[in-house]
């Protein structure tokens, strides 16, 4: 898990929703993340979730009276308000929302909201005509464009009345995302724009048959998670994988190396760093036939080309455009791994590489990696989950565009 939520002080306010019991979930994952988190619940939530549940989780006390005092000089909404890094309501119910658009503070988590100047978090609740209620339309449009309100969801699905429609809670998990881009956004990359390729190729034999590997993407989707984190702006290319596309990041999709090169090199004039983590083909079919091949008695010969060096082009093109400024390539080998990689970072004029074993890295949640640059650094990491990996390998890249000559930085500040 990214390093954002770390030591940050989150305001969980729970309201009266039969969704409260998501808050759970999502105060355990706050927790998890490293984030001191204060619960605040109002009188109508007490009814669908008890303090103690919040307070399990949280090894904090919870807050349920309006004139709570958090320590014998602390009124409580006041003390909450200035510490809080981040205001996080859901369920939001359309009654809070309301009353939070009228700048109402009549119990402690108005009071708060209407106190801090932390940004705030809403995951609307609702029944759906309660939702698209123009009046409830206009409350969100109300807060959003006065005061620092990201929204949420809601989502769709069955509600508590039985019916189906746009009201559902948005799932913890994505409040937790959401959290993240909020607090990170004035990160070490705020401003830049960073591609990732991840996942592997598949280059056709005919429809139904492709040459790939075992790449599962997860090394990828990592790393542009961890760049969003630190405030950049991310695209995502991606060859076919398994997982869900990541919040807050463009996606990309794409299946052959041809396809991978075209969406790069598009994306290269406005990009600062590049992280090919993609396990590109080097070979496919020199035919891709349109129709399935039938099995015959004979064994089935099939002429493989080599594909296109994308590193080999993002190196003409930055040589032409001066973009982007970073550039870092993966090495997946399963012999000399520093001496192999060392010849790839040459050869590819890197800035950074990451070399692993291929034979333990793909599909796995851990990596264990080498790092090594273009001064001839060589540093070998233990092995780690491949989110903590990626925090490592960004870190070395906010310090290589900070690294940047004086010229640059000043031809950057006149942009």
């Amino acid at each position: 898990m990214t390093q954002v939520l770390k030591d940050k002080h989150i305001v969980l306010g729970i309201t009266g929703g039969i969704a409260a019991y998501k808050a759970a979930d999502l105060a355990s994952r706050l927790v998890k993340a490293g984030a001191t988190v204060d619960v605040v619940m109002t009188e109508a939530a007490i009814q669908f979730v008890t303090p103690l549940t919040f307070q399990a989780l949280t090894h904090r006390p919870v807050v349920t009276e309006m004139f709570a005092l958090l320590r014998e000089t602390e009124i409580g909404h006041v003390s909450l308000a200035q510490r809080a890094d981040l205001l996080i309501i859901a369920p939001a119910t359309a009654n809070t929302v309301a009353k939070l658009a009228a700048g109402l503070a009549d119990n402690m988590l108005t009071a708060t909201a209407l106190d801090t100047r932390a940004p705030i978090l809403l995951a609307p609740a609702m029944e759906t005509g309660m939702w698209e209620n123009p009046l409830t339309q206009d409350n969100i449009a109300r807060l959003q464009r006065t005061r620092d309100v990201t929204v949420v969801g809601p989502g769709v699905g069955r509600l508590a009345s039985g019916g189906m429609g746009a009201g559902r809670m948005a799932e913890p998990a994505e409040i937790v995302d959401w959290a993240r881009i909020i607090l990170g956004r004035h990160g070490p990359l705020a401003g830049r724009r960073v591609v990732v390729t991840t996942g592997g190729t598949q280059e056709p034999i005919d429809p139904v048959r492709f040459v790939g590997n075992h790449s599962s993407g997860k090394m990828g989707y990592a790393l542009a998670l961890a760049a969003r984190d630190h405030g950049a702006k991310v695209t995502l290319v991606s060859a076919p994988t398994a997982l869900p596309a990541p919040v807050g990041v463009p996606l990309v999709a794409v299946q052959t190396a041809q396809e991978m090169c075209q969406a790069v090199l598009a994306a290269l004039p406005e990009s600062d760093a590049l992280i090919m983590a993609a396990a590109v083909a080097d070979y496919r079919p020199a035919v891709a036939v349109p129709h399935k091949i039938k099995k015959g008695e004979a064994g089935l010969e099939l002429p493989l080309v080599r594909t296109t060096d994308i590193l080999a082009e993002v190196a003409i093109q930055r040589a032409e455009l001066g973009r982007p400024r970073v550039v870092v390539g993966f090495a997946a080998e399963t012999q000399d791994l520093v001496v192999n990689a060392q010849a790839k970072l040459k050869a590819k004029r890197l800035d950074l590489m990451v070399a692993n074993d291929a034979r333990q890295a793909m599909g796995a949640d851990v990596n264990q990696v080498t790092l090594l640059d273009a001064s001839g650094d060589v540093k070998e990491l233990p092995l780690l989950p491949k989110d903590e990996v990626a925090e490592l390998v960004m870190d070395r890249v906010v310090q290589l565009l900070q690294g940047g000559s004086d010229e640059q930085a000043d031809e950057e500040a006149m942009e």
